[in-house]
C-alpha cells in the first residue's frame, strides 16, 4: 500500500482549537507522518472522561425520500420494542440471578446469622452483613432474616445496625458485575466501572465514619428510637409490588423459591436444615384444629377445663395445625430431582449468559439509536444543570429522580445495574450518575419502610426501627459526601479505580475478589477468633494503610515535606509499587491457557486434514482403481 502523501495536511487534535491559536503564532501545518505518535496518544487521552460525541454517520431526514423516512420510522419503532424487551429480560435474568445465589448460597447465609456471640461483634456484623447480601443477591432478603431475628428475640436492634450497614454495601455487588461485562472496549469499561464503583466507594466510606461513631455513641439507635416512641404508627398496607408483576409471568416459569427456609435456619429452627429452598407447592391452606393427645400428667395439661383422666392416661386437647397441599408450582425445575446447589449452578450459568448477551445487545442498540438531534437533546437533558445561581439544584433533583426510579422497580441492584451501560457509553457522566445512585440507596429503604409497616402488630415496633436505621443511614452518608464539592470524594476514588482497571482490566476482577469475598471473609475469621485477636491484626494493618495512603497524597501534592528515601517507592522491588510486573503475569498465564486449551483442537484439526488428504491422494494415485471406481470417488470427494 502506497505511504500517505506529505502534501496532505492533517487536522489537529480536538484540544487544539481556535483559541488557541489566537494566542500563538501561525505555524506550518503538520502533517500526519510528522506528527510524532506518542504525542498523538497523548492528546487523545487527555481526558479520558469526557463524554463521547455519538455521531450520526446516516442520511439526514432532510435528504430521505417518502420511502425512506417510512423505513426510518417503521426501523426506530422496531428498534425501541426491542430495547424494551431487552430491558425486560435484562431484568428477569437479576431477579433469576438473584435466586441463583440463593440456592447456592442461602442455608449457608442461614448459618452464618445463627452465631449470635459474633453477631454481638459490630464489625462482625458488618462483615456478615456483606457477605450475606453477595451471597443471595439481594439486600431485601438480608434485611428480612434481619427483622425476623429481631423480632424472634435472638438478635437486639442494636447489633443489627451494623449488619444493615453491611447489606447496604453488598447490594452493589450487582452493577459492579454488570460494569465487568463492558470490558470490550478500554474507554467504555473505564466509565462503566467508574460509575459502578461509586456506589462502593460511597457505602464504603460512610461505613468508616458512620460505624465507630454508631458504636461509641449508638446515634442511629437512639434516633430511630425516638421517632418510634413519638409517633403511634399502625400497621399500614404492605410495599408497593411493581417489578415483580411485570416480571414474575417469566420468572416464576423458571424458578419459584422458598426463603422462609433461610430465616427459619437463621432462627435456629433444626427442621429447616433439610427442606428444600425450591418451592413444589404454590398453593397449601393450613387447617387448625383440636385433637385428644396423652400427656404425662395433669401439669402438663394446656388448662383445666380441657384436661381428664381415662384410665391410667391423663388426656387433654391441643390445638394442630394440618397442611393442605393443593397445587403444584408450575415452574421448570418443580419435577426436578435435584439438590439445591446443581439447580442453582444451573441458573447461575444461564441467568450470566443471558444478563451478558442482554447487557451487549442493549449497549449495541443503544449505539445506534442515539444519535445525531436524538443523542444532543437526552445528553442535554440529562447531564446539563440549571442556570446560575441554581446550578446546585441540579444535583439535588437527580437524587430525587434516583429515589423515585428505585421506589417504581423496587431494587436498587435494578435501577443501578440499567443506568451503568448508560455511563459506558457516555450518555450519562459520573458526576450525574453519583447523585442518581444515592438516590437509589434512599429509595430502596422507603420500600423497606413501607415493607416494615405491614408487619404485625407485635413485630411492628423492630421492624419499623431497623428500615429507619437503614434509611438515616444513607441520609448521614449523603450529608458526609455529597453536599460540598470538594467532600465527593467518591467520584475521585471510582475514576483512579476506572484508570486502573482500564489499563490493566484483570484488575476488575481482583477487586470484587477482594472487597467482596476476601476481605469480609478475613475479617469474619478474625472476629470469631476473638476481639483480641481481631484488635491485634486489624489495627497494625489499619495503621499502615492510613501511612501509605498519606505518604502517597504527599508525595504527588507536597514531596518536599518527606524524607529522601520516602519521596518515591522506588526503592521498594518494582512488585510491590508497580502493577506492570503482575500484568506480565497474569498475561503469560492467560496467553499459556488459551495456548493449551486451542492447541489440542488445533492438532486434532490438522492430522484430520492431513489424514484426509493423504486419503484422498491414495485413492486417486492408486493405479489398480478401475474407471467405474475412479467416477464413484470423484463424484464422492466433490
Amino acid at each position: 500500500m502506497a505511504p500517505l502523501a506529505e502534501t496532505h495536511p492533517a487536522s489537529p487534535p480536538p484540544e487544539l482549537g481556535a483559541d488557541a491559536d489566537k494566542h500563538e503564532p501561525q505555524t506550518p501545518t503538520r502533517t500526519l507522518s510528522s506528527w510524532p505518535a506518542e504525542q498523538w496518544e497523548q492528546e487523545e487521552e487527555v481526558d479520558p472522561w469526557e463524554l463521547p460525541e455519538l455521531l450520526d454517520t446516516g442520511v439526514k431526514w432532510s435528504d430521505l425520500d417518502r420511502r425512506g423516512k417510512v423505513l426510518r420510522v417503521c426501523t426506530s419503532v422496531l428498534k425501541l420494542l426491542l430495547l424494551i424487551g431487552l430491558l425486560y429480560m435484562f431484568v428477569c435474568s437479576l431477579d433469576i440471578l438473584s435466586s441463583a445465589f440463593q440456592l447456592v448460597g442461602g442455608k449457608a447465609a442461614g448459618d452464618i446469622f445463627k452465631d449470635n456471640a459474633v453477631l454481638s461483634n459490630p464489625v462482625a456484623g458488618l462483615v456478615i452483613g456483606v457477605l450475606v447480601t453477595v451471597l443471595v443477591q439481594s439486600s431485601s432478603t438480608s434485611s428480612s432474616i434481619v427483622v425476623s431475628m429481631v423480632s424472634s428475640g435472638l438478635l437486639e436492634v442494636k447489633s443489627a445496625v451494623p449488619i444493615i450497614m453491611g447489606a447496604n454495601i453488598g447490594t452493589s455487588v450487582t452493577n459492579t458485575i454488570v460494569a465487568v461485562m463492558q470490558a470490550g472496549d478500554r474507554n467504555e469499561f473505564r466509565r462503566a466501572f467508574a460509575g459502578a464503583t461509586v456506589h462502593d466507594f460511597f457505602n464504603w466510606l460512610s461505613v468508616l465514619v458512620l460505624l465507630p461513631l454508631e458504636v461509641a455513641s449508638g446515634m442511629l439507635y437512639r434516633l430511630t428510637k425516638l421517632v418510634i416512641d413519638s409517633f403511634n404508627i399502625q400497621t399500614g398496607a404492605d410495599a408497593p409490588d411493581l417489578l415483580k408483576v411485570i416480571t414474575e409471568p417469566l420468572t416464576k416459569n423458571i424458578i419459584e423459591l422458598d426463603t422462609s427456609v433461610i430465616r427459619d435456619i437463621a432462627t435456629g429452627d433444626p427442621a429447616a436444615r433439610n427442606k428444600s429452598l425450591i418451592k413444589i407447592w404454590c398453593k397449601t391452606e393450613k387447617i387448625t384444629s383440636l385433637v385428644n393427645v396423652t400427656v404425662p400428667g395433669i401439669a402438663n395439661c394446656t388448662s383445666d377445663a380441657l384436661c381428664w383422666e381415662d384410665g391410667d392416661f391423663v388426656w387433654t386437647q391441643k390445638n394442630q395445625t394440618e397442611t393442605i397441599y393443593l397445587k403444584k408450582c408450575t415452574h421448570m425445575f418443580v419435577f426436578a430431582d435435584l439438590p439445591d446447589l446443581a439447580v442453582g449452578l444451573i441458573l447461575l450459568a444461564l441467568s450470566l449468559l443471558a444478563l451478558c448477551t442482554c447487557l451487549i445487545l442493549i449497549v449495541k442498540l443503544l449505539n445506534s439509536m442515539l444519535k445525531g438531534q436524538v443523542a444532543v437533546i437526552i445528553k442535554k437533558v440529562l447531564n446539563t444543570d440549571f442556570p446560575f445561581p441554581f446550578a446546585w439544584v441540579t444535583g439535588y433533583l437527580a437524587i430525587l429522580v434516583g429515589a423515585g426510579m428505585t421506589f417504581i422497580v423496587q431494587s436498587s441492584s435494578v435501577f443501578t445495574s440499567a443506568i451503568t451501560p448508560l455511563v459506558g457509553i457516555g450518555v450519562i457522566s459520573l458526576e450525574r450518575a453519583y447523585p442518581l445512585t444515592l438516590g437509589s440507596n434512599i429509595g430502596t429503604t422507603t420500600t423497606a419502610i413501607l415493607a416494615a409497616m405491614a408487619s404485625p402488630g407485635e413485630t411492628l415496633a423492630n421492624s419499623l426501627q431497623i428500615s429507619l436505621c437503614h434509611f438515616f443511614f444513607n441520609i448521614a452518608g449523603i450529608l458526609l459526601w455529597y453536599p460540598i464539592p470538594f467532600t465527593r470524594v467518591p467520584i475521585r476514588l471510582a475514576k483512579a479505580l476506572g484508570n486502573r482497571t482500564a489499563k490493566y482490566r484483570w484488575f476488575a476482577g481482583l477487586y470484587l475478589i477482594l472487597c467482596f469475598l476476601l476481605f469480609p471473609l478475613t475479617v469474619l475469621g478474625l472476629s470469631i477468633a476473638g476481639w483480641q485477636v481481631l484488635v491485634g491484626v486489624g489495627v497494625p494493618v489499619l495503621v499502615f494503610a492510613i501511612f501509605v495512603i498519606v505518604v502517597n497524597v504527599m508525595q504527588k501534592r507536597c514531596p518536599r515535606f518527606l524524607p529522601s528515601f520516602i519521596r518515591s517507592w522506588d526503592f521498594l522491588p518494582k512488585p510491590l509499587h508497580s502493577m506492570k510486573p503482575w500484568d506480565r503475569v497474569v498475561t503469560a498465564g492467560m496467553s499459556f491457557c488459551r495456548t493449551r486449551c486451542c492447541c489440542c483442537c488445533k492438532c486434532c484439526r490438522n492430522e484430520e486434514k492431513t489424514h484426509m488428504e493423504n486419503r484422498s491422494l491414495e485413492m486417486y494415485d492408486n493405479p489398480a482403481l478401475a474407471i467405474e471406481d475412479e467416477v464413484k470417488v470423484t463424484a464422492t470427494h466433490l
